[in-house]
């Protein structure tokens, strides 16, 4: 079976939807073998026994490649995209369109030849490298852009924040209506989590529990967690109030609007909501994403050894 590439983001989820005990059954062995193997996606383990399998039923080189590609963009496990680079330029003026099952025609296969490369030159901060594979990248197959766009707003963001610092000196107001600064939260603390919040988004509102869990982690480890609430509006405030009762408790940390001028959503370029941000106490930011990425609690531990990610996150 020959799939299209459009886009790479949405690849693992069309194979991995609906599984059933055996959805292959009724297919011949060799491509049973080899839709097993483009759709596996539950550890590194069983990819190598699935691409393992396939290979013996005689599935060939260029479907395996293609195969841990998937496998790794679906799981948006950078680091190991990067580390195919060399089997891709290995393999780029070998490829057969014949010999693909996820391919459609040449250009995407190029493209993807030169996405792995900018993902490797990313993870090198070699930022011309990355800039010059994936613009050709987008060249040679511009639908697949949506997969593209994440790592140029990440470059964007990271070099953004490189130059910013904090002011914590600035007065915000609190939801109790409280005059407060950054710096008085911090006093005495490690660092500080900005958790950007919206009573209006699904997602903050089914995962305030784990934030709750998350924040009284990081408060007990002397993390300051400040939560800052875009909307400033009656009715966003009511709306809050309500989803705090119905965890029966206010979460923890410190809760602040963001005024209109000069905010922190804008200084900070939170274009969705939740993000966290961590910020040291020289007003660098440390880290600014989602708070389900692993790197932010890689460097919340490099500041505080002794924390630990929650449970309920350790599979986002």
């Amino acid at each position: 079976m020959r799939f299209l590439i459009i886009p790479l983001l949405l690849l693992g989820t069309a194979f991995a939807e609906d599984k059933e005990p055996d959805p292959y059954a009724d297919l011949p062995p060799l491509q049973a073998a080899i839709e097993l193997m483009l759709s596996e996606r539950e550890s590194p383990e069983a990819l190598d026994s699935a691409i393992k399998d396939a290979l013996m039923q005689g599935a060939g080189e260029q479907a395996a490649l293609e195969a841990r590609f998937l496998f790794h963009v679906d799981r948006g496990e950078d680091d190991s995209l990067a580390k195919l680079a060399p089997e891709f330029l290995a393999r780029r003026d070998k490829f057969k369109l014949s010999e693909s099952e996820i391919f459609g025609v040449n250009e995407d296969w190029l493209a993807v030849v030169e996405y792995v490369q900018a993902i490797a030159a990313l993870k090198q901060s070699d930022h011309a490298a990355f800039k010059k594979h994936i613009t050709e990248a987008f060249w040679l197959s511009p639908r697949q852009g949506v997969a593209f766009a994440p790592h140029i707003e990440r470059l964007r963001l990271d070099e953004a924040m490189e130059k910013l610092r904090i002011d914590f000196s600035k007065s915000y107001t609190s939801m109790k209506g409280d005059k407060l600064t950054l710096s008085s939260i911090i006093e005495g603390k490690k660092a500080l989590i900005l958790h950007f919040w919206s009573p209006w988004s699904r997602e903050c509102e089914a995962s305030i529990g784990d934030f709750i869990t998350s924040a009284n982690e990081l408060i007990k480890n002397d993390i300051a967690v400040v939560s800052v609430i875009e909307e400033v509006s009656p009715e966003v405030i009511s709306d809050t109030e309500a989803i705090f009762s119905e965890v029966s408790t206010t979460p923890p940390g410190v809760w602040i609007h963001d005024p209109d001028k000069a905010s922190l959503s804008q200084q900070l370029r939170i274009q969705n909501v939740p993000m966290m941000v961590l910020i040291g106490l020289d007003g660098k930011v440390m880290f600014n994403g989602h708070p389900s990425e692993k790197h932010l609690w890689e460097r919340l531990q490099s500041i505080s050894p002794k924390i630990k990610r929650p449970s309920a996150d350790n599979n986002n």
